[in-house]
């Protein structure tokens, strides 16, 4: 007789890779296990899987908090102990940091300043020593890295404020002035009685001074330049800014503006005055350029000279005249129309082209001051509230610009080398628009309408488009958060097209190769008033957004919401394994992460539709095993923290229990995790009974 063996129940895996974005219509059995039900504050990566979004910190010019570093001073005994806050430094280097977490044996500091401490001075807080500091030899541990980076960060973040003023920001822009990259920000004064403009300095925000506005015709001949005197009489003030109107240099006709500096030693008068070596007639004294509050800017940065130089800012706020800003000198643009507050702006054709209420006018060829038929400029009735413009690719000879309505669709067509009126203004659909200030180009046109985000895109045959919304399957977030968007942006760096709503939320959706990839829905601690998003000096892109509070902010940095920890979570569709009524014993599970700093996530999981017939799990929180660079600028031992750059590594996760089916749910929060991914998750079960 053969002896007894024992036998095995079957252990069966199943791999569920991570896909596409945020579904909340679509029934549960038609759709995939690894598309998530609910999410926050994750986002769709283009090679598929799911990361925790960036965080955001505040900005003036100042050290950015992300940029931060901490030091490790480790001391032989203790005499005394230190307090977070008190400012350590070294008996003999005389160096100094701020101490921002104390260890049993060891002094974490930032704000270092000095030549660094040595291990062979005594340290104190004021004049009592504490020890006799020595080589570091403790182990900081991927967790108390991130947790001091975000202590360090902290600190930094406290030097930074908001502009003067009052209220929103209303409008952000930036501009590469020699070399450095200089912010923007339109806030109301403290009054609420206009509004100032600041520029961002390594010292804070500092106030961009508006000018002077002067009218002038040509009094003799020649071309007045930036740069030269006017005088009138013993009146001298610096042009910034010549501004051609109408007529011509060369016939001796131009008129226009001024824009100059504070004559002196007294106002300008009417009369014959001197423009560099030109001979010009001015209209009477000088006016202070102003602006009034409660604007709402749109801007953008053109280039009408062609030289890098020339590079722009054009804008309008909806209260004021539109401008022209070169990061020093703000120069109102005079359209000559009587309600001369434009809504919209964008440059076309080398036109500058302006929407008043359902009006769209543009300026002359190459001359964004110039709005006569003379020169060309046109205007031109769209029988609907303009709510954005966008220009099309389109032939070398054909190209396009969309104007969005609220409830139409125009095409403009036509070149700025036809000639006197060379635009024709055709329909494209009379029936739907699009919300304001969701307009985006990124290899297609994109915008939000009634239905959601849709893509307008341009196919062989010119002047022929297809639309489609994009975001059926998060219909309800649409339905709920259209109506409170704010404004939109496109993130090349991550594939994106952006909006914003007033109550802080939002949403991320992901493109690959202009192919939707998936969207989810963010929400922040600051909700959002304006965006902008520039480049870099080094090219790199840069996002900011203006908040409700004030406040610039510089999204893609740091691991909190300014400070605040950042909530973030993923709830998963219901997972039956292709057998939806067979119950399965489930054993474990491995979630696939990659992360560049330390990051920890809650697994939990409900089992049978969340029936009270099984007993439901707890969450159950998971750190990862990432290794990221430490930030340490001095007191480093090469042999005191491990270097191994590991980024990706499956994290075992516990799991039991038996159901038909089960639902995933990853979770966390925190301010000092940095943004990670997770890919994809491997489950271990046993497949035993048929439901009845």
């Amino acid at each position: 007789m053969s002896p007894a063996t024992l036998t095995f129940p079957k252990i069966d895996t199943d791999l569920v890779q991570f896909v596409g974005g945020l579904d909340q219509v679509t029934p549960t059995l038609r759709l995939k296990p690894g598309v998530p039900h609910e999410a926050l504050n994750m986002e769709c990566n283009v090679l598929g899987g799911f990361s925790r979004i960036g965080g955001y910190e505040r900005f003036d010019g100042r050290t950015k908090p992300s940029t931060s570093t901490y030091s490790i001073v480790q001391v032989e005994a203790m005499l005394v102990t230190p307090v977070v806050g008190q400012t350590l430094t070294g008996n003999t280097t005389a160096t100094t940091g701020s101490i921002i977490a104390v260890g049993d044996v060891y002094v974490v500091l930032t704000l270092i300043v000095g030549a660094g401490f040595s291990t062979t001075e005594q340290v104190k807080v004021g004049a009592t020593v504490i020890g006799q500091a020595t080589d570091v030899t403790v182990e900081i541990t991927p967790l108390l890295n991130a947790q001091y980076l975000n202590l360090a960060a902290d600190i930094y973040r406290a030097f930074i404020a908001s502009a003067p003023g009052s209220g929103p920001a209303r409008g952000i822009c930036s501009l590469n002035l020699s070399g450095v990259h200089t912010v923007f920000v339109f806030k109301n004064n403290a009054g609420a009685t206009g509004c100032d403009l600041y520029k961002s300095t390594s010292s804070g925000w500092t106030q961009v001074a508006y000018l002077n506005e002067i009218s002038f015709t040509l009094g003799g001949t020649g071309v007045p330049l930036d740069g030269d005197t006017l005088t009138r009489g013993a009146d001298t003030a610096i042009i910034k800014r010549v501004m051609l109107e109408s007529g011509s240099w060369a016939a001796g006709t131009a008129a226009g503006r001024f824009i100059v500096t504070t004559p002196a030693p007294g106002n300008f008068t009417a009369g014959a005055g001197t423009a560099g070596a030109v001979g010009v007639t001015l209209s009477g004294a000088q006016t202070a350029i102003t602006m009034l509050p409660g604007g709402r800017f749109e801007m953008e940065a053109s280039n009408f000279g062609g030289q890098l130089s020339s590079l722009r800012i054009y804008g309008c706020d909806k209260v004021n005249r539109g401008f022209e800003f070169d990061g020093v000198t703000l120069a109102p643009i005079k359209t000559g129309f009587s309600t001369d507050v434009p809504t919209h702006i964008k440059e076309h054709q080398t036109h500058l082209f302006i929407s008043i209420g359902s009006s769209v006018a543009h300026s002359g060829i190459g001359t964004p001051y110039t709005w006569t038929a003379l020169s060309g400029a046109a205007q031109y009735a769209t029988g609907d509230t303009v709510t954005g413009f966008s220009v099309q690719p389109g032939a070398q000879n054909a190209p396009a610009m969309l104007i969005t309505g609220l409830t139409s669709m125009k095409m403009m067509y036509g070149s700025a080398a036809a000639g006197t009126n060379p635009f024709q203004l055709v329909n494209y659909n009379t029936k739907a628009g699009a919300v304001e200030y969701s307009l985006q180009n990124f290899e297609r046109t994109y915008f939000v309408d009634v239905q959601g985000l849709t893509d307008l895109t341009r196919v062989q045959e010119f002047g022929n488009f297809s639309r489609s919304t994009l975001t059926y399957q998060v219909q309800t977030f649409m339905d709920e958060k259209r109506s409170l968007l704010v404004e939109s942006a496109i993130y090349r760096s991550k594939s994106q097209y952006r909006f914003f709503c007033s109550d802080g939320s939002g949403l991320y959706v992901t493109f690959e190769n202009g192919k939707f990839v998936g969207a989810m829905p963010v929400l922040f601690a600051h909700p959002v008033s304006c965006v902008w998003t520039g480049t870099l000096p080094n090219g790199n892109e840069v996002q900011y957004v203006g908040a409700a509070n004030g406040m610039v902010y510089e999204l893609e940095k740091g691991s909190s919401f300014d400070g605040e920890a950042i909530d973030y979570s993923i709830t998963m569709n219901w997972d039956s394994k292709k057998s939806p009524r067979v119950i399965k014993d489930y054993r474990l599970a491995s979630l696939e992460m990659q992360g560049s700093f330390y990051a920890s996530v809650t697994f939990a999981y409900v089992l049978g539709y969340g029936s009270n017939e099984f007993e439901q799990p707890a969450g159950i929180a998971y750190e990862s095993n990432f290794r990221g660079p430490s930030k340490w600028d001095i007191g480093l031992l090469w042999d005191a923290f491990v270097w191994d750059g590991l980024t990706a590594r499956p994290t075992e996760l516990e799991m039991s229990g038996s159901a038909e089916n089960f639902q995933v749910h990853l979770y966390g929060t925190s301010d000092y995790i940095y943004p990670f991914s997770m890919s994809s998750l491997i489950t271990h079960y046993i497949p035993r009974l048929v439901m009845r």
